[in-house]
């Protein structure tokens, strides 16, 4: 049987052009924009990715390696965190469209990657 293919959030800070590459290249993929999520704490996001079943991508190492040690402390699942540098917007799509390419939903599940 096929695995779901891997799905990805993008944070407020993680630019609509990665999201719109990524779109073109047949990625599942929506922002905080598109679901109305901006302004919403790290956590929040987290849990709203947690609910979908979406990767979160975003540029905040710290915060974000922070709620994922909670999150495994807690014993709580998320559905991924994919940090990655600030980059132009063509070389995030990129690493990220490559590590997207070899991951399903299941695979993304509770980890912590960088791109």
């Amino acid at each position: 049987m096929p695995r779901p293919p891997a799905r990805l959030y993008l944070d407020e800070d993680v630019s609509v052009v990665v999201a719109a590459i990524l779109q073109a290249r047949g990625f599942d993929i929506v922002t905080a924009r598109d679901t109305g999520q901006l302004g919403w704490s790290d956590h929040q996001q987290l849990g709203f990715g947690a609910e979908h079943r979406r990767a979160l991508l975003t540029h905040n190492r710290a915060d974000f390696e922070r709620l994922h040690r909670e999150w495994q402390e807690g014993r709580k699942a998320h559905a991924g965190i994919i940090v990655v540098r600030r980059r132009p917007p063509g070389e995030i799509a990129t690493r990220v469209g490559r590590l997207l390419s070899r991951l399903s939903v299941d695979d993304l599940e509770s980890q912590l990657l960088f791109a």
